[in-house]
């Protein structure tokens, strides 16, 4: 590893506990090698992707757990041009795993996606990751953000309640609250993120080139540690343990988590790399969205040699 007189402070961000391996990574780092040592890690927590990209342009984040949508937002708008794609976080819409969902109420009377227009939705952060998912299922049925429908901002969280209390005719939902009793009770899935995205790249680690630089046998150290404890979580063996850590986090009975790391959520690559031709097609839907004016070279912005070197090490 890494020789430092001081560890390396890594501020790695996300948005939801259990869904995001930033809290998970915390509850085990007993696993890693070289926390304390070249590195440690805080665990940072955004509402949503947007904010992340003000935080890493001022110095106050070291790894932001960008989406698909904020990744040309950072480089393009906020300028941030030595942004690289680092690492995969998970996979949304893969053959056979979960994808997000937009529940409406059972009563509503809303049967297909063209009866949302002149409705309210609710997304978690306009420009995040899942609303533009969103958008993106809606255009493709011929309604168009600002003109066919009104869109808030709400907590993931909130979302069963203003579902339940009218205060919305949609709602968005991620794993872990897609379970949730009540929006189950009074909602249904009109559509999942699919419809727009096809299988997308969802989420992913980036950093800035010249940080990556200054920092990269330190990184190292970290990807391997990284490597290290997310496998860990994808052992099968290991779910009863990863359901009481999972329970600790979000207050929640452990037996409540048996979908986790299962067919039934989000997919997760072993090795942490990212499926970069999904991510310049979620990329290029960005765009025709409207979201950043032009195009990015997805692979002219990644570097994953930082996880393939600490692959190697675990061999």
């Amino acid at each position: 590893g890494a020789a430092r007189a001081e560890p390396l402070l890594i501020r790695n961000s996300y948005v939801v506990p259990v869904s995001n391996w930033e809290p998970l990574i915390v509850e085990k780092k007993d696993l890693a090698k070289h926390w304390g040592k070249s590195y440690v890690m805080e665990a940072v927590r955004y509402q949503g992707t947007p904010p992340m990209i003000t935080a890493l342009a001022n110095g106050e984040l070291e790894i932001a757990n960008l989406a698909y949508s904020t990744l040309g937002i950072a480089i393009d708008n906020a300028g941030i041009t030595d942004l690289r794609v680092i690492s995969d976080e998970f996979r949304d819409g893969v053959p056979g795993y979960f994808s997000n969902q937009f529940f409406v109420r059972k009563d509503s009377g809303i049967k297909k996606i063209e009866d949302l227009k002149g409705k309210v939705l609710a997304t978690n952060s306009i420009g995040a990751g899942i609303d533009i998912a969103m958008k993106a299922g809606l255009k493709k049925h011929g309604l168009l953000d600002k003109r066919d429908y009104t869109v808030i901002e709400a907590p993931f969280p909130a979302m069963p309640a203003l579902l339940n209390e009218k205060k919305a005719d949609l709602v968005s939902a991620v794993m872990p609250f897609a379970l949730n009793p009540m929006l189950n009770e009074v909602g249904f899935p009109l559509y999942n993120q699919t419809e727009g995205l096809g299988p997308s790249q969802f989420v992913f680690w980036t950093a800035r080139q010249s940080w990556i630089d200054k920092n990269r046998a330190v990184l190292i150290d970290y990807m391997e540690d990284m490597l290290r404890i997310e496998r860990w979580y994808l052992d099968p063996k290991n779910h009863d343990e990863v359901a009481q850590i999972a329970g600790k986090l979000l207050k929640l009975p452990p037996e409540r988590f048996g979908w986790l790391f299962t067919k039934k959520d989000y997919y997760r690559d072993p090795d942490m790399l990212p499926d970069l031709v999904a991510l310049q097609r979620n990329v290029d839907t960005a765009v025709d969205l409207g979201i950043f004016k032009k195009s990015i070279d997805v692979k002219a912005h990644s570097d994953l040699s930082l996880v393939q070197e600490a692959a190697k090490r675990l061999k």
